[in-house]
């Protein structure tokens, strides 16, 4: 037990510390390119913060464990709409622009909506997983063709000094942070949930799913709340917000893609009935919140904020 939870925490360590040198090398990477700070927030540091989950995913459905792939992907964007979005708004009001109301966050609803009825269908095939992975491609492919046609001469800010060598360098090493992280997060988590389950007789795969929508989730989610707060403190709010939208387009369709194109999940509407329904919920409300004068309120972020606290405690006691 003590050996399970020492390997959750430096997994936790790891991927948080390589989700903040991930995000720092690849902004750097992308406004090399020019890219707008939209663009920046959806794409790299969207990905780049949603690779924790990618990887936890992808190494639970291999092992099997359908509650911790799914829930993990699940908690994390309930995490980020909520929490993340909820706490950063609280800080400052995110301003939200015409594009991401009418494109982005409807991408975002379509993926949601897409994952909630594979998802409760029974099973996630690599049909439905490559398929998620290729609507990806091609939006990500859009988006910065778009940006490089529209780049607006407000985004424009100052490059870092650091060569792009050295940023690869970063990013490789941050990558092999997140993978080794992501593997001592899972054996931790299964271990905990195989010794809690027989102590207080649960089965394992109820507390696969709490687990994986408790503790991996909000683990895996910190990067987004590092890169969101640092970037509305900094008044990249663009970036702040495109950066939750992005994490949750890119959990559904590549964290949840490239898991089951790999190893097909079985058993996804077990126990996540509510829980898809509650980040369909969320995603619907987010867009309705910043639909009324195209900003995200402080008010709104504190309701978000107390109904990410009233879904843990009907997590925990549930």
């Amino acid at each position: 037990m003590l050996f399970d939870i020492f390997f959750v925490i430096i997994g936790f360590l790891l991927l948080v510390k390589g989700g903040d040198y991930l995000v720092e090398s690849s902004i750097i990477i992308a406004r090399k390119a020019k890219l707008s700070s939209m663009v920046i927030g959806m794409t790299i540091v969207g990905f780049g913060t949603s690779m924790p989950e990618l990887l936890v995913s992808t190494q639970a459905a291999i092992v099997g464990s359908s509650g911790i792939a799914i829930g993990n992907v699940v908690g994390s964007n309930i995490a980020n709409i909520a929490l993340i979005l909820g706490v950063t708004s609280i800080i400052c009001t995110i301003p939200v622009k015409k594009k991401t109301l009418y494109i982005d966050v409807p991408f975002m609803l379509l993926s949601t909506v897409l994952l909630v009825i594979v998802g409760m269908s029974g099973s996630i095939g690599r049909i439905e997983g490559i398929c998620g992975v290729l609507m990806l491609v091609a939006f990500v492919a859009w988006q910065v063709r778009h940006s490089r046609k529209k780049e607006e001469a407000e985004e424009k800010v100052e490059v870092s000094n650091k060569t792009t060598w050295k940023a690869l360098s970063i990013l490789i090493v941050s990558f092999f942070a997140l993978v080794w992280g992501a593997k001592l997060l899972i054996d931790g988590a299964s271990g905990i949930a195989m010794i809690l389950g027989t102590s207080l007789g649960i089965d394992v795969q109820t507390m696969e799913r709490v687990i994986g929508l408790t503790i991996v989730a909000v683990g895996t989610s910190f990067p987004e709340l590092f890169a969101s707060v640092i970037a509305a403190r900094k008044g990249q709010t663009d970036m702040a917000i495109g950066n939750i939208i992005g994490s949750v387009t890119f959990n559904i369709l590549s964290v949840i893609g490239v898991a089951s194109a790999i190893c097909p999940i079985y058993n996804s509407n077990i126990g996540f009935q509510m829980d898809y329904l509650i980040m369909l919920g969320l995603s619907l409300l987010l867009y309705l919140f910043i639909r009324t004068g195209y900003a995200l309120k402080r008010w709104e972020g504190i309701v978000f904020t107390a109904i990410y606290l009233l879904y843990l405690l009907r997590t925990v006691i549930v």
